[in-house]
């Protein structure tokens, strides 16, 4: 099933873990809708601006998914309305900081993360959410004493 021209279901429903451990990661109806918006409004715009493939390393993940790997119990991916995207070392001449300023200066969003890293983020997670795609909450992910902490991007 194609969620956008460049995107496929398979495509953010694909995880290691899941195959690993035997978890179902099957979005629903709901979800599904919810990751179609997604792609329509975020992801597809960014492969069509670049012009070159966008890697997916997260994208839906079913409660028992997101608890086997320890995401958040609100996050944003058990709702199928957000992706990590990770353009870093794939030969395209497309970074995670091309993609994260792209999102930034150009997209609608509801927040968008700096995944650790300096001078580029190791990956970018950004979500939307349909009645708060302008709410533009943009954050930075750092880990302090082994736990992740996040802080307002205070960059332009």
């Amino acid at each position: 099933m194609k969620l956008s021209k460049n995107l496929s279901l398979s495509e953010v429903t694909y995880s290691k873990t899941a195959l690993r451990r035997n978890i179902d990661n099957t979005p629903t109806d709901e979800h599904i809708e919810n990751l179609k918006y997604l792609a329509e409004n975020v992801f597809q715009p960014i492969r069509d601006h670049f012009g070159v493939p966008i890697y997916i390393s997260s994208g839906y993940r079913s409660p028992e998914l997101n608890k086997a790997i320890g995401g958040s119990p609100r996050s944003f991916h058990s709702h199928g309305m957000a992706l990590d995207l990770d353009q870093d070392h794939r030969n395209t001449g497309i970074s995670n900081y091309d993609v994260f300023h792209y999102i930034k200066d150009n997209l609608p969003f509801t927040e968008l993360i700096w995944e650790f890293g300096l001078s580029t983020p190791n990956w970018v997670h950004v979500a939307i959410a349909r009645g708060r795609e302008n709410e533009k909450q943009i954050k930075i992910a750092q880990k302090v004493n082994g736990k992740t902490k996040y802080k307002t991007w205070d960059r332009d």
